[in-house]
């Protein structure tokens, strides 16, 4: 080949190369992902998830955390926030599919207090309080006190079922839900209305056999028949009997009572005496009531030692979570994050 033959096909290599490098870099980036809609094409909103594809979207959004104790706010990423909630409401040794159940009802609660604007009973400037009249939540110091020596390998592990689950949220008609939970249940959940006043589609009563294996299965409480008059407010027409359990739950709790011919729903006697349960038996021995419940919390929504159970058996967060939210979706929380975010 002469040198100007050489000098050819070298010049018109450089330039091929030249045009090409352009085009090369330009072609990863769609207009999809310039109009914000690249999410949309990969995964729409109402579709199920998987793993942490959506991670990145809460990057921005923060939670103001009111803190009762101290009486100050503590403004927070999302993720963190969730951390801390799952953190405080189940025990870190839990099977690792039971945290990412967990993590998913926090984020979905959360989510959903942000996007409705409801504010009622919290200071100025407050998304959520750190109690469980909302979701207990406790922070990075109070978690090492808490745990001490097993804070690196706790913390780690809830952590990891966070990640595993950020961006999703349980929706129903592509909604947010109502994300109830609780402790142990008798054995099933509760209709929502059998216990509040507000009917929800996905909060019906289910199966849920694994808690029998929960430490806090069970319960008994003593009162003598005098504490247990005073803090009803009733006289017992006899000592030989307490009252009369007319109506169940369907979740075999109590759901109305009639002592001496005064009528009290179940969850007024749990609120009123302190029980663990609605679903309760109780029993005159000389001058005490011994009364004996099945299950811990308000049986609403999600059992965390029903989803450990769960959990064990095999089951994964998507199991435990479509088990206990009747009809529900696992869903990217892309646009309610953005509503979130325009609103600060």
């Amino acid at each position: 080949m002469t040198r100007f033959k050489l000098y050819v096909a070298v010049t018109a290599l450089l330039l091929a190369v030249t045009i090409l490098i352009p085009s090369l870099l330009v072609l990863p980036f769609s207009a999809d992902e310039v109009s914000g809609k690249l999410g949309e094409r990969l995964m729409k909103q109402d579709q199920p998830v998987q793993g942490n594809q959506n991670q990145p979207t809460s990057i921005g959004v923060e939670v103001a955390v009111y803190r009762t104790a101290s009486q100050t706010m503590e403004k927070l990423p999302l993720e963190n926030y969730v951390t801390g909630v799952v953190a405080a409401e189940m025990p870190a040794d839990f099977e690792m599919e039971a945290l990412k159940a967990q993590a998913l009802t926090a984020r979905t609660y959360i989510v959903k207090q942000m996007i409705s604007d409801n504010r009622v009973g919290l200071p100025e400037g407050a998304d959520t309080a750190d109690t469980e009249l909302h979701q207990v939540y406790k922070n990075e110091t109070e978690l090492r006190n808490v745990w001490k020596s097993d804070y690196n390998w706790k913390i780690k592990k809830i952590k990891e079922a966070v990640t595993a689950t950020a961006g999703q949220v349980l929706t129903y008609n592509g909604q947010p839900i109502t994300a109830t939970f609780f402790s142990t249940s008798n054995g099933y959940t509760e209709n929502s209305e059998d216990y509040w006043s507000n009917s929800f589609p996905y909060l019906r009563s289910v199966q849920s056999p694994w808690d029998k294996n929960s430490p806090k299965f069970s319960d008994q409480k003593i009162f003598t028949i005098k504490e247990f008059e005073a803090k009803l407010g009733v006289k017992l027409a006899s000592k030989s009997s307490v009252g009369n359990i007319t109506e169940k739950t369907a979740g075999q709790r109590v759901a109305k009572v009639k002592i001496n011919g005064k009528e009290f729903s179940g969850k007024e006697i749990r609120e009123k005496l302190g029980l663990k349960s609605t679903d309760f038996e109780w029993v005159v021995k000389g001058d005490n009531i011994v009364i004996t419940t099945e299950g811990y919390g308000h049986g609403v929504g999600m059992s965390q030692y029903g989803a450990n159970g769960m959990a064990s058996a095999g089951k994964n967060y998507q199991d435990i979570v479509k088990h206990y939210y009747q009809g529900v979706e696992i869903s990217g929380a892309d646009t309610m994050l953005a509503q979130i975010t325009a609103k600060k």
